[in-house]
């Protein structure tokens, strides 16, 4: 059984921005689907802002993916799609993780060999090699990623400050070694990294992205007493403590 994908990659209005593994990150140059006036306007501005349609394409040979539920726009080729879920015990672990994380209760895993094609996004698609790490991942960006990689729910170290401050009580971890994929408000290259050395990055919001779950992750008070969080203007912040790195969006 054989398959040929044509006016894809081979699109001269379709650029390849980044590829790692099977997993490949293609960014429509021009959207040349406009039908109004008012659609041109718009597609002008936001090609000038970097606001360009991006689509991500999984390649598997004899391998397995999971992905975002809901994220597949077609497959084509000899693959099996299943639920990735073992049991009641999975399904009650798997509903308890996508109602605390946003991420849906169901990950579909493809297995076999074939293409995969997801949805068409105006967010940012990052592909990470996870090398036999550990990486926390903020609520809401988990796209796609190898099935070799472990992915599970890891709580924060302080829940009660957590639900004081408004945050996510828990958050997706991947562990293990693969390519994981997210899908982010910002490009990768725009991240600032925070490497720590035993030391302490305070964040007064949502602004991490990533972070090593070798970090102590709490949520507290910006000053030492309800004097000094008031008198700073901050209130309550999020904490990282410790040896790891934090990938921080700017804006």
């Amino acid at each position: 059984m054989a398959f040929v994908i044509n006016n894809l990659k081979d699109n001269s209005n379709v650029a390849i921005t980044d590829q790692l593994g099977g997993f490949t990150v293609l960014e429509y140059i021009t959207d040349l689907s406009c039908t109004s006036v008012a659609a041109a306007k718009d597609n002008y501005y936001m090609s000038k802002s970097n606001m360009r349609r991006k689509q991500l394409m999984i390649e598997i040979n004899n391998s397995e993916i999971m992905m975002r539920a809901g994220a597949m726009q077609y497959t084509v080729g000899s693959m099996e799609m299943t639920t990735g879920v073992k049991g009641v015990g999975g399904l009650m672990r798997n509903l308890v993780s996508g109602a605390v994380t946003g991420t849906g209760a169901i990950k579909p895993h493809y297995k076999g060999t074939g293409t995969i094609m997801l949805e068409p996004t105006y967010q940012y698609i990052w592909l990470i090699d996870v090398d036999n790490d550990d990486i926390a991942i903020e609520d809401g960006l988990f796209l796609a990623c190898d099935a070799t990689l472990d992915i599970s729910v890891v709580a924060r170290s302080n829940l009660s400050s957590a639900a004081l401050g408004g945050e996510g009580l828990f958050n997706l971890s991947a562990r293990g070694k693969g390519v994981l994929a997210l899908q982010a408000p910002i490009p990768s290259d725009e991240a600032v990294v925070i490497e720590l050395q035993n030391d302490v990055l305070k964040v007064d919001g949502n602004f991490a992205l990533m972070w090593s779950n070798t970090l102590q992750f709490t949520v507290e008070k910006s000053g030492k007493t309800k004097m000094g969080s008031a008198a700073s203007g901050e209130g309550l912040v999020n904490v990282y403590r410790g040896t790891g790195n934090v990938w921080l969006a700017p804006l």
